[in-house]
């Protein structure tokens, strides 16, 4: 059975089906009914040799090796696919087209401005929307986006974006949070043991900001006291500057003038700020391009 003469829209199908799980997600994205999606995983099987691609799991159903041998090779021919597209349109003129681009919305604050200023005046469009999910959910999203912006605590890869391309922006360190005029303000950086004595605004349990608390709680050997768990970082900045409570928040996306922030002493805490894109989208042009303008953003804020 020569590869060479299968429909490549049929590894690409498997590469969807790898990436987004089930035959109903793979329909609702690419505008099918689940049926017809069937339909062809069926015809692929077929020109395939009857070679199982697919096999039951519970109520839908799974890759079985051979497809995943082939939704990997589905990534690699649309890799290709798009690297030749791209030398094209370098070729023939300047890129053009639209990016979409999912963004945590404290990144996008720092970020988006200056991206957006450096594509005035080409033909790239950017369709952006703000998004706030699990650390770990964010390389998911490159499924229905060119470009995902992320956060990682533990690496410049956040988890599960080890097959995408990634590309570092910034590392945003975490500081304490508190009003102006606080007692502690007056100092360069804070102690643990000052801390302590501190009531705080935290985020919910198992949240990455919450490890700089924790990291001071333990580096001083006492208990702090967390009055309130809050997500919404906007919502903290106006809390922290109506009294004297304190809270983490990260350097460069915290805007409020009525906070100062400062670093904790002997605690380097921080979050690496990702852009990730699948492999073969980060190959367009106008992808490169706009990737591009968030590394130029993201040098120029550190």
């Amino acid at each position: 059975m020569e590869l060479s003469r299968v429909d490549p829209r049929h590894l690409d199908l498997l590469r969807e089906l790898a990436d987004r799980g089930s035959v109903t997600a793979v329909a609702a994205a690419t505008f099918r009914t689940p049926s017809a999606v069937s339909q062809q995983l069926r015809t692929a099987q077929r020109e395939l040799g009857g070679v199982r691609l697919v096999e039951a799991d519970g109520r839908g159903v799974r890759l079985t090796e051979a497809g995943r041998l082939l939704a990997d090779g589905g990534r690699d021919v649309a890799r290709a696919v798009a690297r030749v597209q791209a030398r094209w349109d370098a070729y023939v003129g300047a890129p053009s087209g639209t990016v979409t681009v999912a963004m945590l919305a404290s990144a996008a604050a720092v970020l988006l401005p200056g991206v957006l200023e450096r594509l005035a005046g080409t033909d790239v469009l950017l369709e952006c929307t703000d998004v706030d999910v699990a650390e770990t959910t964010y390389a998911e999203l490159v499924t229905d986006h060119d470009i995902v912006v992320g956060h990682s605590f533990t690496s410049e890869v956040p988890e599960g974006a080890g097959h995408l391309t990634t590309v570092a922006l910034l590392r945003e360190p975490l500081d304490i949070a508190m009003r102006v005029g606080h007692p502690l303000a007056v100092r360069r950086e804070v102690t643990p043991v000052e801390l302590a004595g501190c009531e705080w605004y935290g985020v919910p349990a198992g949240y990455p900001f919450d490890s700089l608390r924790l990291a001071v709680e333990t580096a001083a050997g006492l208990p702090l006291t967390v009055v309130q768990r809050l997500r919404d970082n906007r919502l903290i900045e106006a809390l922290v500057a109506a009294g004297d409570r304190v809270a983490v928040l990260p350097r460069y996306t915290t805007s409020d003038p009525r906070l100062v922030l400062r670093p904790v002493a002997g605690i380097a805490a921080g979050r690496h700020i990702v852009a990730m894109a699948r492999p073969d989208r980060a190959e367009r042009l106008a992808v490169r391009t706009v990737l591009d303008a968030f590394r130029e953003v993201g040098r120029s804020v550190a």
